[in-house]
Protein backbone atom coordinates (compact mmCIF):
# COMPACT_ATOMS: atom_id res chain seq x y z
CA UNK A 1 0.00 0.00 0.00
CA UNK A 2 1.23 3.45 -1.17
CA UNK A 3 1.59 5.88 1.50
CA UNK A 4 -1.24 8.02 0.09
CA UNK A 5 -3.03 4.93 0.29
CA UNK A 6 -2.54 4.79 3.60
CA UNK A 7 -3.29 8.21 4.80
CA UNK A 8 -6.38 7.92 2.68
CA UNK A 9 -7.54 4.82 4.67
CA UNK A 10 -6.99 5.96 8.03
CA UNK A 11 -8.91 9.40 6.74
CA UNK A 12 -11.60 7.34 5.62
CA UNK A 13 -12.31 5.27 8.97
CA UNK A 14 -12.03 8.48 11.10
CA UNK A 15 -14.85 10.41 9.10
CA UNK A 16 -16.64 6.97 9.32
CA UNK A 17 -16.40 6.87 12.95
CA UNK A 18 -19.15 7.66 15.62
CA UNK A 19 -19.24 10.69 17.39
CA UNK A 20 -21.59 13.37 19.00
CA UNK A 21 -21.22 17.13 17.18
CA UNK A 22 -18.97 19.06 18.97
CA UNK A 23 -19.39 23.01 20.03
CA UNK A 24 -17.43 25.40 21.42
CA UNK A 25 -19.62 24.98 24.29
CA UNK A 26 -18.40 21.79 25.34
CA UNK A 27 -15.83 22.85 27.65
CA UNK A 28 -18.85 26.03 28.50
CA UNK A 29 -22.25 24.40 29.47
CA UNK A 30 -23.21 27.21 31.80
CA UNK A 31 -22.79 29.89 28.87
CA UNK A 32 -25.37 27.91 26.22
CA UNK A 33 -27.51 30.89 25.04
CA UNK A 34 -31.12 29.72 24.73
CA UNK A 35 -33.65 30.08 21.79
CA UNK A 36 -30.47 30.72 19.53
CA UNK A 37 -30.76 29.96 15.70
CA UNK A 38 -27.77 28.52 13.74
CA UNK A 39 -26.21 29.54 10.26
CA UNK A 40 -25.22 26.76 8.22
CA UNK A 41 -21.47 26.56 7.33
CA UNK A 42 -19.01 24.67 6.22
CA UNK A 43 -15.11 24.60 5.92
CA UNK A 44 -12.36 21.97 4.23
CA UNK A 45 -9.65 20.54 5.99
CA UNK A 46 -7.51 20.27 3.15
CA UNK A 47 -5.08 17.29 3.79
CA UNK A 48 -2.08 17.06 1.08
CA UNK A 49 0.72 14.32 1.24
CA UNK A 50 4.21 16.04 0.86
CA UNK A 51 7.46 15.15 0.56
CA UNK A 52 8.09 16.00 4.10
CA UNK A 53 5.18 13.87 5.27
CA UNK A 54 1.35 14.56 5.57
CA UNK A 55 0.48 18.31 6.00
CA UNK A 56 -2.90 20.22 6.87
CA UNK A 57 -3.67 23.65 5.20
CA UNK A 58 -5.04 26.66 7.65
CA UNK A 59 -5.18 30.22 7.22
CA UNK A 60 -4.93 33.33 9.21
CA UNK A 61 -8.12 35.58 8.73
CA UNK A 62 -7.83 39.14 7.70
CA UNK A 63 -7.91 41.50 10.89
CA UNK A 64 -10.61 43.56 9.33
CA UNK A 65 -13.26 40.49 9.33
CA UNK A 66 -16.87 40.95 11.26
CA UNK A 67 -16.57 37.29 12.54
CA UNK A 68 -13.37 35.53 14.16
CA UNK A 69 -10.84 38.77 13.04
CA UNK A 70 -6.89 37.16 12.71
CA UNK A 71 -7.62 33.63 14.44
CA UNK A 72 -6.18 30.74 12.65
CA UNK A 73 -9.11 28.59 10.63
CA UNK A 74 -10.11 26.54 8.01
CA UNK A 75 -10.94 28.02 4.58
CA UNK A 76 -14.92 27.78 4.78
CA UNK A 77 -17.70 30.18 5.50
CA UNK A 78 -21.46 30.06 5.26
CA UNK A 79 -23.92 28.19 2.90
CA UNK A 80 -25.11 30.46 -0.11
CA UNK A 81 -28.23 29.75 -1.37
CA UNK A 82 -26.37 28.21 -4.34
CA UNK A 83 -24.51 26.11 -2.54
CA UNK A 84 -26.72 22.56 -3.24
CA UNK A 85 -24.96 20.87 0.33
CA UNK A 86 -22.35 22.03 2.60
CA UNK A 87 -19.92 20.33 1.05
CA UNK A 88 -20.38 22.39 -2.16
CA UNK A 89 -19.88 25.34 0.17
CA UNK A 90 -16.33 24.08 1.88
CA UNK A 91 -15.27 23.40 -2.01
CA UNK A 92 -16.72 26.94 -3.09
CA UNK A 93 -14.84 28.95 -0.50
CA UNK A 94 -11.64 26.98 -0.58
CA UNK A 95 -11.16 28.23 -4.17
CA UNK A 96 -11.94 31.25 -3.34
CA UNK A 97 -9.90 32.06 -0.19
CA UNK A 98 -6.45 29.52 -0.92
CA UNK A 99 -7.33 29.27 -4.57
CA UNK A 100 -7.96 25.46 -4.18
CA UNK A 101 -9.74 24.13 -7.20
CA UNK A 102 -12.13 21.58 -5.81
CA UNK A 103 -11.04 18.99 -8.69
CA UNK A 104 -8.00 18.70 -6.79
CA UNK A 105 -9.44 17.83 -3.82
CA UNK A 106 -10.84 14.42 -2.88
CA UNK A 107 -13.72 15.02 -0.56
CA UNK A 108 -13.72 11.96 2.06
CA UNK A 109 -16.29 13.11 4.29
CA UNK A 110 -17.66 14.76 7.26
CA UNK A 111 -16.72 15.19 10.99
CA UNK A 112 -19.71 16.07 13.19
CA UNK A 113 -21.25 19.49 12.87
CA UNK A 114 -19.61 21.98 14.96
CA UNK A 115 -22.03 24.80 16.47
CA UNK A 116 -19.67 28.21 17.14
CA UNK A 117 -20.87 30.52 19.66
CA UNK A 118 -21.21 33.18 17.05
CA UNK A 119 -24.28 31.15 16.14
CA UNK A 120 -22.71 28.97 13.39
CA UNK A 121 -23.72 25.57 12.60
CA UNK A 122 -20.15 24.26 10.87
CA UNK A 123 -19.67 21.23 8.98
CA UNK A 124 -15.94 19.94 8.41
CA UNK A 125 -15.24 18.47 4.98
CA UNK A 126 -12.14 16.23 5.01
CA UNK A 127 -10.39 16.52 1.63
CA UNK A 128 -7.34 14.70 0.42
CA UNK A 129 -5.45 16.69 -1.97
CA UNK A 130 -5.05 15.00 -5.51
CA UNK A 131 -1.73 16.24 -5.97
CA UNK A 132 -0.05 19.89 -5.28
CA UNK A 133 -1.32 23.48 -5.83
CA UNK A 134 -0.10 26.88 -5.22
CA UNK A 135 -1.94 28.50 -2.14
CA UNK A 136 -2.91 32.20 -3.20
CA UNK A 137 -4.92 34.54 -0.83
CA UNK A 138 -7.80 36.42 -0.90
CA UNK A 139 -6.68 39.73 0.45
CA UNK A 140 -10.08 40.80 1.88
CA UNK A 141 -10.75 37.26 4.16
CA UNK A 142 -7.11 35.98 4.36
CA UNK A 143 -3.97 37.29 5.42
CA UNK A 144 -1.80 34.49 5.13
CA UNK A 145 -2.24 30.71 4.80
CA UNK A 146 0.34 28.12 6.12
CA UNK A 147 0.48 24.46 6.79
CA UNK A 148 0.88 22.68 9.82
CA UNK A 149 2.35 18.58 10.20
CA UNK A 150 -1.16 16.73 10.25
CA UNK A 151 0.54 14.79 13.21
CA UNK A 152 0.89 17.42 15.28
CA UNK A 153 -3.46 18.32 15.23
CA UNK A 154 -4.47 14.72 15.22
CA UNK A 155 -2.64 13.41 18.41
CA UNK A 156 -4.76 14.09 21.07
CA UNK A 157 -1.82 14.53 23.61
CA UNK A 158 -1.17 17.65 21.97
CA UNK A 159 -3.89 19.42 22.91
CA UNK A 160 -3.89 21.36 26.25
CA UNK A 161 -7.02 23.68 27.55
CA UNK A 162 -6.37 27.01 28.14
CA UNK A 163 -8.92 29.94 29.27
CA UNK A 164 -9.46 33.83 28.96
CA UNK A 165 -11.89 36.30 29.70
CA UNK A 166 -14.59 36.88 27.81
CA UNK A 167 -18.03 38.99 27.94
CA UNK A 168 -16.79 39.26 31.49
CA UNK A 169 -16.74 35.57 32.09
CA UNK A 170 -14.22 32.97 32.33
CA UNK A 171 -14.15 30.84 28.71
CA UNK A 172 -12.21 27.26 28.27
CA UNK A 173 -11.47 26.47 24.89
CA UNK A 174 -8.99 23.95 23.29
CA UNK A 175 -5.56 25.28 21.91
CA UNK A 176 -3.12 23.10 19.62
CA UNK A 177 0.15 25.98 19.05
CA UNK A 178 2.72 25.49 16.52
CA UNK A 179 5.66 28.03 15.98
CA UNK A 180 3.96 31.77 15.38
CA UNK A 181 0.69 30.32 15.20
CA UNK A 182 -1.82 30.19 18.42
CA UNK A 183 -4.63 27.72 17.18
CA UNK A 184 -7.49 27.50 19.69
CA UNK A 185 -11.10 27.79 19.92
CA UNK A 186 -13.41 26.56 17.09
CA UNK A 187 -10.63 25.47 14.78
CA UNK A 188 -8.58 23.31 17.51
CA UNK A 189 -11.68 22.47 18.62
CA UNK A 190 -13.03 20.53 15.33
CA UNK A 191 -9.17 19.64 14.85
CA UNK A 192 -9.47 17.59 18.66
CA UNK A 193 -12.79 15.78 17.03
CA UNK A 194 -10.31 14.89 14.36
CA UNK A 195 -7.91 13.76 16.63
CA UNK A 196 -10.05 11.86 18.90
CA UNK A 197 -10.99 9.99 15.63
CA UNK A 198 -7.95 9.14 13.80
CA UNK A 199 -6.00 6.70 15.98
CA UNK A 200 -2.57 5.58 15.66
Amino acid sequence: MSSREALRERLLRAVAATGRPSSDYDLNPDTLPPNRKLREAGVLVPIALEARGPRLYLTKRSSGLKHHPGQIAFPGGKRDEGDTTVTDTALREAWEEIALPPENVEVLGCLPEHETITSFRITPVVGLLRGPFQPRSEPGEVEEIFSVPLDLVTTPARFSIERRRWRGEWRHFYTVPHGPYYIWGATARMLRALADRMGP
